[in-house]
Order: structure tokens, then C-alpha cells, then sequence
């Protein structure tokens, strides 16, 4: 979807209209607060929180690889066979030998990129966390 200048300005003033903005702010004075109380590094969390604010006004579709990953770890934690659970099969079959090694890497390089942005983000998800 293309975004002319137009629809942009009218998207941000919408935001403004429904209390985005103040709705934000609450939340990160609130992170915050919580991060400060148990000594988290409040720097490192509110960059982390301007980054989930721009995804969410850009309206960044969920990587579904990630969430199969974050299930993952959620369910069985950091697993030797990750890749295997991960690996769609039907496709990895029809790749040649060569391909399948690429298929691999690729999918290795995908799994260290979730697996790093899923430590990242549970190191700042302050509603599981006891105050």
C-alpha cells in the first residue's frame, strides 16, 4: 500500500485525535517506573519501546517465522534441534543437495536473528515481571 503524503498527515492526525501520543507516553513513564524498580537499564528499554511505537504506526505485518520461533521458546525453550522443527519439509524436499545446504544456512541465520530478538524483548516485557 502506498502511502501519499495526504494520507500520512491524515493518519497522524488521527493518532493525535485518539490519544496515541498521551497513550504513549503513559505507557512509557509506566515501563519505566517498573524498569527503574528493578534496576533494568532505562535507556536501552525506552529505545527499545520508540522501536515497537514505529512498527506499530507503520503497521508492520508479524514475521510469522518469528512467532513460530517465539512459540517455540515459549513452549520448549532453546531446543538442539531447532532447525529440524523449523525446516518445512515439503520444500526442503524438492531442493537439490546444494540448495538444501543454503535452505539451511538460511534458515540457521533466520533462527539466531529470532532467537536475539526474542531475548531482546523479553528482557523488556515488564508485565510478566513481579514489581
Amino acid at each position: 500500500m502506498e502511502h501519499t503524503l495526504k494520507s500520512l498527515a491524515k493518519e497522524a492526525k488521527q493518532r493525535m485525535k485518539k490519544g496515541f501520543w498521551k497513550q504513549c507516553e503513559e505507557e512509557l513513564h509506566s515501563n519505566l517506573a517498573v524498569a527503574r524498580e528493578q534496576g533494568m537499564n532505562e535507556n536501552k528499554l525506552e529505545r527499545y519501546f520508540h522501536e515497537q511505537v514505529d512498527a506499530r504506526i507503520k503497521g508492520e505485518a508479524p514475521d510469522e517465522f518469528y512467532l513460530k520461533v517465539k512459540e517455540l521458546l515459549l513452549t520448549e525453550g532453546e531446543v538442539s534441534d531447532a532447525l529440524g522443527r523449523l525446516t518445512d519439509r515439503e520444500k526442503y524436499a524438492r531442493l537439490s543437495y546444494s540448495e538444501q545446504q543454503r535452505y539451511t544456512l538460511e534458515l540457521s541465520e533466520k533462527y539466531l536473528r529470532a532467537l536475539e530478538r526474542f531475548k531482546r524483548e523479553a528482557e523488556f516485557d515488564l508485565s510478566g515481571r513481579k514489581a
